[in-house]
Order: structure tokens, then C-alpha cells, then sequence
């Protein structure tokens, strides 16, 4: 790449990154003896009251969009985290199939007809759908590649904000894939190498801001703002830099260390630059033996669950793990899980 070009590429990026105050990270490890670890940090410049819920198998689901809504039983159990309980905002299944949601303010879905054909989902069960249908991205990305559904977005409830994500998913092989519709189509970014994401520019725009940052050695300079084009490529390096190892104590420490690194200091925020969002909380997901960590900023301790030691069966039951009013958990908190009616997503 000629650098002239580089260089209003940057610019682009630097003025357009101004324009969304959701700023979120997310970063796949991969170790030895098929270890897999999927990371993300979730910005946000409110409190986003998030909980834990873990769904069995068996559940009948609805796209949320009124009579054209697309209607499924679940294949699979998860344990996800919501956004205001409204939402699915990340996830693992129990064949270790991770999902993270993340804001792209380029993000334009197509236009849905209430009245038409074509089958709608609701953008807050989009991740849930993923995490209900399929256990491998390649399975996930065949399904897909054919729009079988219109995503429908709408405002955040009390906001004047319109919903604009894209979606990232890994899988327990090290399979890596992006879904971001652009300009109403579906574009999907599939290769394993595709281990990190964070939020504007669109991805393709971000593997070529990364390419140039590869040329720089990592030990000589990394760019350390809280941008989104810095914090690829700070995941992007430091991914890679920490050690390869099969011990999964050190690969989970390692891998938290990162999502960390790219996060943004709790308290922070910038009426001139809206991107730069408080980190509300990290996930880290142990693809390999099915334990998803937690790690709350208000709440400084990290827990773990256990997707195995739940009943995710169809005679399993739903069951949440409160995190209101600032509850805290340390260790493993799959007793701390109480049976609850599942929340409704939101929908037209």
C-alpha cells in the first residue's frame, strides 16, 4: 500500500471514529493441545446491567419481529451474558461456539417488510440465534452466506440511539468469522486468522490498518490510545506475544492480561470523542473445557462457570445469575445460579 493512501485511510478512520460511544475489543488465543480462549471487553458509557443466564436445549424461540418472525426450537445450551436483559450480548454453547456482539456505526441492515416474505429476527436475538443453531463457524457461515432471515434493528429503549453491531464468532477448531451488514448485505469475513475485532472501521479496513502496523516491530512502538484502530492493533500483537503454552492457568491469565491491555480505564469518557467508553465488563471463554470467565469493573472480582456441570438438556431448566446492585462472586459461581422465567428479548 502506497503511503499517501495510508495515510487518508488513517484519516478517515481517525474522523470517522468519533461518531459512537460503543468502543468494544474482542480476541481469540490460540495454544497448544487445541486450546482455544475467545476474549472481549464491553465499553459502554452507562451502566449496562448486565446478568448471566444459562439456556438448555429444548427452547422455543421466536424472532421477535411480529407474524414474519422466524421461529426455532434451540439445538444447543448456553451461558450468556445480556445487555439490560433484553438483550444477548456474548455467549459460549456447549459445543464451544462463542458469539460476541460489538457496535459498528457503519452498520445498515436491509429493509424489512412486517407485510412481506421474507422471515425477520430481532438484532437483540442475533447472537442467541447463532448460539441455539450451530456448533462450528463453518456450519454457521454455510447456513448464513444465503440471508435466510432480515436482521431488524431498532432504537435502544429510551434513547435516540439506533442499534448498529456486527457480530464476531469463533469456534473450539480456532475458526474465526465476522458478520457486518453493509450498505443492506450481509458481508461475511471467514478465515481463522481473523482473531480480532474491535469497532469501526468496517473489517476489511481494519486488517489493512493492521498490515501496516505489522511492519513495526511490536517491542519498538504499539499506538496506545484508546481508538479502535489502536486497539486492533494492540490485541493483534499482544495476542500473538504472549506465550503459546497448553497450561491452561497460564494461557487464561495471559489471555485476560490482553483484554485488559485493550481496555479503557473505568471513569473515562469524552464528550469530544464519544468512542472512548468506560470498559463495563470482560468475558473470556475457555472454548476447550467449556468455562466462561467474568470479570465486572464495579465488581473487581473474576468468576467462572462451568457449562458442564448444568443440566443443559431439554429437561434442563433456565437459570440466571443476578449481578444487580453491584453482587459479587468469586471463583466458580455455577451454585450461585438461581431458576428464573427467561427474560423476553426485545422486538418490534
Amino acid at each position: 500500500m502506497r503511503a499517501p493512501k495510508l495515510c487518508l485511510l488513517l484519516l478517515v478512520f481517525l474522523l470517522s471514529s468519533t461518531t459512537y460511544n460503543n468502543a468494544c475489543t474482542r480476541v481469540v488465543y490460540k495454544g497448544p493441545e487445541n486450546i482455544v480462549i475467545t476474549a472481549r471487553s464491553m465499553d459502554w458509557k452507562e451502566e449496562i446491567n448486565a446478568n448471566l443466564w444459562a439456556f438448555p436445549k429444548g427452547m422455543q424461540r421466536s424472532g421477535e419481529v411480529g407474524s414474519k418472525s422466524i421461529e426455532w426450537t434451540s439445538k444447543y445450551g448456553s451461558i450468556i451474558t445480556t445487555a439490560w436483559d433484553i438483550a444477548t450480548a456474548d455467549g459460549m454453547n456447549e459445543k464451544g461456539l462463542v458469539a460476541n456482539i460489538l457496535w459498528l456505526v457503519e452498520s445498515k441492515y436491509p429493509t424489512f417488510n412486517p407485510d412481506g416474505q421474507e422471515k425477520g429476527l430481532s438484532i437483540s436475538l442475533w447472537a442467541q440465534y447463532i448460539l441455539d443453531n450451530f456448533a462450528t463457524v463453518k456450519e454457521t457461515v454455510n447456513y448464513m452466506k444465503d440471508e435466510p432471515f432480515v436482521v431488524v434493528s431498532d432504537y435502544i429503549p429510551g434513547t435516540e440511539k439506533f442499534t448498529t453491531l456486527h457480530l464476531s464468532i469463533s469456534d473450539a477448531n480456532g475458526d474465526n468469522a465476522i458478520f457486518e451488514y453493509i450498505n443492506g448485505k450481509l458481508i461475511i469475513h471467514h478465515d481463522p486468522s481473523y482473531t480480532v475485532m474491535t469497532n469501526s472501521p468496517v473489517f476489511n479496513e481494519q486488517l489493512a490498518l493492521n498490515e501496516y502496523w505489522q511492519g513495526i516491530p511490536g517491542t519498538i512502538m504499539l499506538p496506545g490510545t484508546n481508538r479502535a484502530a489502536d486497539r486492533f492493533v494492540r490485541a493483534s500483537y499482544y495476542i500473538n506475544a504472549i506465550p503459546q503454552t497448553s497450561d491452561i492457568r497460564t494461557a487464561i491469565a495471559s489471555t485476560f492480561s490482553v483484554i485488559r491491555n485493550c481496555s479503557v480505564p473505568f471513569g473515562i469518557s469524552s464528550e469530544e470523542e464519544p468512542n472512548i467508553s468506560s470498559t463495563r465488563w470482560r468475558s473470556v471463554s475457555d472454548q476447550k473445557h467449556l468455562t466462561y470467565y467474568y470479570e465486572a469493573a464495579l465488581t473487581p472480582n473474576v468468576f467462572w462457570v462451568d457449562l458442564k456441570d448444568f443440566d443443559l438438556s431439554s429437561n434442563g431448566k433456565v437459570m440466571k445469575l443476578d449481578l444487580s446492585n453491584f453482587a459479587t462472586y468469586n471463583g466458580k459461581a455455577n451454585g450461585f445460579f438461581k431458576e428464573s422465567k427467561p427474560f423476553k428479548f426485545l422486538g418490534l
